[in-house]
């Protein structure tokens, strides 16, 4: 006999399970503890199997037939319904915001993007998983998502927010290119969180505090490793962790270059540093130190690790500057600040050196010179300029007054 809704309501448990039976195999299920489920007895390939359709009032008795229905449908396709329940989970999992944003990782590991940059991508969606980790794609809206961002900047980190945003973004985009979502809803979010303020890195631009700068790196009395790293960072203004995981093969001492890999670059592209003699002096110098491993800075605790990020600004501090007045980073200011204040060189020479990529498109198409034997002279020249800063006895010199002559340079038309 069919059941009705009043029957299943009424069901009451006993000592023992009770089935109850609707027809075509479906049964409800009452069981000592009180709980009501359905199930559906059917047979395939000779054998008697029994699929699980959730609990009574959750699922309705009609919500049942429907599903029992749809299950005898898949019998006659010859699909069994329970490994096509177990297929769909599989297929479920692979959807869910996690296990796209992993493999989002995986293909920035395959095009070998740089360890700091897949490192601060998952440090990012470590933020994302509670809220998001375990749905769907196609389930999450612009509503989740801005849950998501707003837990983070709660906390007043208002970059690590926006950054956010745009990694999820990142993720969803990759889910459209694998066909499992069809729109970003981050695009909707455009201008919904707070903007961060802007500080730039502190670098000191004045001649006369640059020498100082200079004479107190020299007489650090930390690690000699560390104070050759800060003198470096002046001399050649790399960034900072372009420098610190610099190992000693990427050194050509008989053409005075250092060739940072593409894997180290931030715009992923290998760059060229012309050494002046100072920098080749200092290279000298520290090889009797370290030239022994890989690494021109190895760490202390391990010699196949660089030393830290913070390694450079807790030397200054310990020097008595403040992060209000110098930081590792600040040495590109202060190099770009001073180089383009002299007149001498190109301003594109300069860019080249600092490996910026210019942002106006079609200028970038066209704007391919390295400016490579400017670039000499223009190292030589700073390191010049850095030598009679750091003098003693120095007067307050002019950016104009370098010691050696202006270079005669011509600029190149960039069309």
């Amino acid at each position: 006999m069919a059941l009705s809704d009043v029957k299943c309501r009424n069901a009451r448990p006993a000592s023992k399970l009770v089935k109850l039976t609707d027809g075509g195999g479906l049964q409800l299920w009452v069981q000592p503890t009180g709980s009501r489920l359905w199930r559906l007895a059917y047979r395939f390939g000779g054998k008697q199997k029994l699929l699980a359709l959730g609990s009574y009032p959750l699922i309705s008795l009609a919500e049942a037939r429907e599903a029992r229905d749809t299950a005898k449908r898949l019998l006659l396709r010859g699909i069994d319904p329970t490994q096509e329940r177990k297929s769909q989970k599989a297929d479920s999992a692979k959807d869910t915001f996690r296990s796209i944003a992993e493999e989002y990782v995986d293909k920035l590991k395959k095009e070998e993007r740089a360890d700091r940059t897949v490192t601060k991508v998952k440090w990012l969606l470590d933020f994302a998983y509670p809220t998001l980790g375990d749905k769907s794609v196609r389930e999450i809206d612009s509503a989740t998502i801005l849950a998501a961002l707003r837990s983070v900047e709660v906390r007043g980190r208002y970059e690590s927010a926006r950054r956010l945003r745009s990694t999820i973004g990142s993720v969803f985009r990759y889910a459209i290119a694998t066909a499992r979502a069809e729109a970003d809803p981050t695009i909707a979010l455009r201008g919904a969180l707070i903007s961060p303020t802007v500080t730039s890195r502190a670098a000191i631009t004045d001649p006369k505090a640059l020498g100082g700068l200079l004479r107190a790196i020299n007489t650090f009395d930390g690690q000699p490793t560390t104070r050759a790293a800060l003198k470096l960072m002046a001399l050649l203004f790399p960034r900072p962790g372009e420098l610190r995981a610099a190992g000693w093969d990427e050194f050509d001492f008989e053409s005075s270059v250092w060739t940072i890999p593409e894997g180290r670059m931030k715009m992923r592209r290998p760059h060229r540093v012309p050494l002046a003699t100072q920098a080749v002096s200092a290279l000298t110098s520290l090889r009797e130190i370290s030239g022994g491993g890989l690494l021109l800075f190895p760490s202390v605790r391990s010699g196949s690790r660089p030393i830290s990020d913070n390694t450079l600004n807790a030397a200054l501090r310990r020097m008595g500057y403040g992060k209000e007045e110098a930081t590792a980073h600040g040495f590109r200011a202060t190099a770009s600040t001073l180089l383009n204040e002299c007149g001498k060189w190109h301003p594109d020479a300069i860019e080249r050196q600092l490996a910026h990529i210019e942002n106006n498109v079609v200028r970038r198409a066209y704007a391919r010179a390295e400016h490579w034997e400017e670039r000499v002279k223009m190292m030589q020249w700073w390191a010049d300029y850095l030598d009679e800063l750091e003098s003693k006895n120095a007067r307050v010199i002019s950016i104009g007054d370098a010691a050696n002559p202006p270079s005669t340079h011509h600029r190149e038309d960039p069309l």
